[in-house]
């Protein structure tokens, strides 16, 4: 499973000197298995997506949630108006909305100038919940976790490895921060075990104290999610759009430098590429 990192950024783009190591584009990953590519959440990275080089009909978008950083990309997508093109978007179920009459809010006037209506491609929209599927060779769980409005963790299995990707995410949202018990932890379930999880840590754990409920996590809950999850490797997502590149190697360096059990945590840098298996 080849997985390519195409943004990075939570809340809106910040192009620019001051974030071209990490990047400034917002939440965008794609997975690469046997010439089977899935693309995770559809922010200003999608625009970075290449498709894979042997002709394929059939793209498969799923998105965590629709918040605006995570769809923004959809109408500037050029397999979108592909009529050979079969797209597939995936996202979680509201109780008062289809999925087609929530992504016609945007993709419509005044917002967009195209309706999605005279999108020419073949388009299909799945509503999912706490949901199990196959996509070519990639098998996919869905679960609800914490952050405002409907919003889904995926873990996804390739042949030889498995990815969890929780973007948005507030785990510690307790009475007294993270609940001990693993059953009743947001996002376990996706996380458990996986050979990497790419979560929310858009705070410091300083700076969470005036954002509870806000529906992110800080880098302190990020890595003691890691740890609790046994996963193999973290990287840190959703980086805070006012963050320099230079104070988040200021981040990283003081982190480093801390007592944690879980120690292979790193920040997620647009344009990285990572083979699993």
């Amino acid at each position: 499973m080849k997985v390519s990192i195409k943004g990075v950024r939570g809340s809106i783009p910040t192009a620019g000197s001051e974030t071209s190591y990490y990047g400034g584009n917002t939440a965008c990953v794609t997975l690469l298995e046997d010439d089977w590519m899935i693309i995770l959440d559809a922010g200003s990275g999608l625009q970075k997506v290449t498709l894979p080089q042997k002709p394929t009909n059939r793209i498969d978008i799923l998105l965590t949630h629709l918040h605006f950083d995570h769809i923004q990309g959809l109408g500037f997508f050029g397999s979108l108006f592909d009529p050979s093109k079969e797209v597939h978007i995936w996202a979680p179920e509201s109780s008062t909305q289809s999925l087609n009459s929530r992504l016609n809010r945007f993709l419509s006037p005044p917002f967009f100038p195209v309706m999605m209506r005279d999108l020419p491609c073949k388009l299909f929209l799945h509503d999912i919940s706490k949901s199990s599927f196959q996509i070519g060779p990639f098998s996919i769980e869905s679960k609800y976790v914490i952050h405002p409005g409907p919003t889904v963790g995926y873990r996804i299995t390739g042949k030889n490895a498995v990815l969890a990707y929780i973007p948005d995410h507030e785990q510690a949202l307790g009475l007294s921060g993270m609940i001990e018990d693993k059953k009743w932890i947001s996002g376990f379930d996706i996380a458990d075990k996986a050979d990497l999880l790419l979560h929310d840590a858009q705070y410091t754990g300083y700076e969470y104290k005036e954002k509870i409920g806000w529906g992110h996590s800080s880098m302190e809950d990020a890595i003691k999610f890691a740890a609790v999850a046994e996963v193999k490797r973290l990287l840190f997502f959703h980086h805070d759009p006012s963050r320099t590149d230079e104070q988040l190697d200021i981040i990283f360096s003081k982190l480093k430098q801390k007592d944690f059990e879980f120690e292979n945590f790193d920040f997620a840098r647009e344009g990285t590429d990572i083979d699993l298996g």
